[in-house]
């Protein structure tokens, strides 16, 4: 069986073994970079299946690196970073990160994140009802994609699970507890503005295939729903 494919992205070698020695005894493949400069090319010609991102790069912010990545890959990336504040973190996933790890971290604890992340990315046994009814949502399970209107919607990996059990039950409102509880791997490590965060980033995506329509609805203290009807 071809193992999973991680690329690390880090410029302190110290740290690079430690990620390198935990993902190989766990049965992954690593390759790594120190710099950013590399990485585009590299994903032009390597099948990648996860990337692991430092966000102070000698080079280039991981940040911007990974809003590049985002235009024309849906490969999922977990930021590595020294910055602990909310708005850091915030920024990170607004902008399509899978998952967000401060530093000094357990390389263990960056495995198995790698390990939840590659599992959310595996087609579910289960398939949406909206599935079976012609709606402005149509969901490739086995691909991961979600199209609206027609159109294919890039989306990172909390993305892609919020928009399908929006669409899975449309007029139902998700509280942002419950929303946590089902999409998240560690739903006490996350914070309400997250969830918000998230929500912010698929509407700014599908104003973007259709700026008149907003089929997602703020229930204000409450949570969010889709619409019905559409």
């Amino acid at each position: 069986m071809k193992k999973p494919k991680i690329l690390i992205v880090e410029d302190e070698p110290a740290i690079v073994d430690n990620i390198r020695y935990a993902l190989e005894t766990d049965g992954f493949e690593t390759l790594w970079h120190a710099t950013g400069g590399e990485v585009m090319p590299l994903l032009e010609s390597e099948s990648i299946n996860l990337i692991v991102l430092d966000i102070g790069l000698p080079d280039i912010n991981g940040m911007e690196l990974c809003k590049e990545i985002r235009k024309r890959y849906a490969v999922p990336v977990i930021f590595l970073t020294a910055r602990i504040d909310e708005i850091d973190r915030i920024v990170g996933l607004e902008i399509g990160a899978d998952d967000y790890i401060t530093k000094p971290f357990s390389p263990r604890e960056l495995s198995a994140r790698v390990k939840a992340v590659l599992r959310r990315m595996q087609p579910e046994q289960r398939s949406p009802a909206s599935n079976d009814d012609p709606t402005a949502f149509q969901i490739d399970e086995s691909r991961r994609l979600i199209f609206y209107l027609g159109k294919m919607l890039e989306l990172s990996r909390y993305e892609f699970e919020l928009l399908k059990i929006f669409a899975a039950r449309p007029g139902h409102v998700f509280s942002r507890d419950r929303l946590m509880e089902l999409v998240w791997d560690d739903p006490g490590a996350s914070m309400d503005r997250t969830v918000d965060a998230h929500i912010k980033n698929i509407r700014s995506k599908l104003k973007a295939v259709r700026s008149d329509l907003d089929p997602i609805i703020t229930h204000r203290g409450i949570g969010y729903s889709l619409k019905e009807g559409l």
